[in-house]
């Protein structure tokens, strides 16, 4: 495997680079790590060992926060200008950086049995972006729960409130000890989440008493919800192909939806997209697309988070159809995918 020649599976890229396979596959979709090979039959990506090198340094990148056409500028450009572009990120995250104090401590405590040792400030903007897409409904108690699982490469946060959902998964530190899974109260989590933006890194274990973080020889408990989360990977995996996709700035999009409207509609035209609203307000944005013009209308209340809470710069909307789940993706250090669900179907008219 080790031979430039041959092939590599998506797997071993991903152990290798320190990403995931989620984002693995987002940077394919965008055109920055293309597979070598992708096999016609069973979809599966094949890269080479030559491939690692340029999928850590786009980790490495994108965990400094740099967007994703100065990534393709850097890595396909000269090193001056690579240096350039880089000096003037680094710059730019200095002055955002000047009145922010800098918090270093150690893990003093360790823990027995299975854990997970994940940057502390990274879970708890974790935890916040997907908190949003929880709810409180006695008849099914678990929808104002965040699932927490732990596997051999990831720990991944999921939230359904039944109209949205919302997933990330982070790269762990370190892991010791078996799979595992929880449910805890989303409810509960507030003064915990100013205690985790204030550490280093944080060790998380399932207890008896709940899911135990232990930091800075501190200890918290966030309260679990002992009952059955949603199957939401069944419901990722039955999603639909997109017919279009679209690629746009996420700063921009999120300004268009500020409107007391309950209502916005979503189309693609222009060689861009128009948000509308129920007042008659409109406003054009450029995009990427791919596919053909569609036209959706969501609830504000539902799209506006779900955007809000996406990472980076840019965002990647995956569109199957009027009447299905849409699909917003981004990714660094992890990934974050969230699905929203149109209110209504467009009119045939507007789809065609």
């Amino acid at each position: 495997m080790a031979e430039s020649g041959r092939l590599i599976t998506i797997g071993v890229l991903a152990r290798a680079s320190g990403l995931t396979a989620s984002a693995l596959r987002f940077y394919d979709d965008c055109g920055l790590l293309v597979p070598a090979r992708v096999d016609p039959l069973t979809g599966y990506r094949y890269y080479t060992a030559n491939q690692r090198e340029r999928a850590t340094l786009i980790r490495r990148l994108r965990a400094i926060e740099v967007p994703l056409e100065s990534i393709a500028d850097i890595l396909t450009g000269d090193a001056r200008r690579a240096e350039q572009l880089l000096d003037r990120h680094v710059a730019e995250l200095h002055r955002r950086a000047r009145a922010a104090e800098q918090a270093a401590v150690a893990i003093k405590q360790a823990l027995a049995g299975d854990r997970v040792t994940v940057p502390a400030a990274l879970l708890a903007t974790a935890f916040e972006q997907v908190r949003s897409a929880t709810a409180v409904d006695p008849e099914i108690p678990v929808l104002a729960g965040i699932s927490v699982e732990v596997d051999a490469t990831s720990l991944t946060l999921t939230a359904t409130d039944r109209y949205r959902l919302s997933t990330r998964s982070v790269v762990p530190r370190e892991r010791q000890g078996a799979d595992w899974s929880l449910v805890v109260d989303a409810r509960e989590l507030g003064p915990i989440l100013e205690w985790l933006s204030e550490l280093d890194e944080i060790v998380a274990a399932p207890t008896d008493q709940g899911l135990r973080l232990v930091g800075a020889g501190e200890q918290r408990y966030c309260p679990v919800i002992d009952e059955r989360f949603p199957d939401y990977r069944a419901m990722l995996d039955a999603l639909a192909p997109p017919r279009l996709r679209v690629v746009t700035a996420r700063e921009p999009l999120l300004a268009a939806l500020e409107s007391d409207s309950a209502t916005v509609r979503f189309a693609t035209e222009r060689a861009g997209l128009t948000i509308s609203d129920a007042h008659g307000a409109r406003r054009w944005l450029p995009a990427e697309r791919t596919g053909p013009d569609l036209a959706l209308t969501f609830t504000t209340a539902t799209l506006r988070p779900a955007i809000h809470s996406a990472l980076g710069p840019d965002l990647m909307i995956d569109i199957a159809a009027a009447d299905r789940p849409v699909v917003v993706r981004s990714a660094i250090d992890g990934d974050l995918t969230t699905l929203v669900m149109p209110t209504h179907p467009a009119t045939p008219e507007e789809n065609r």
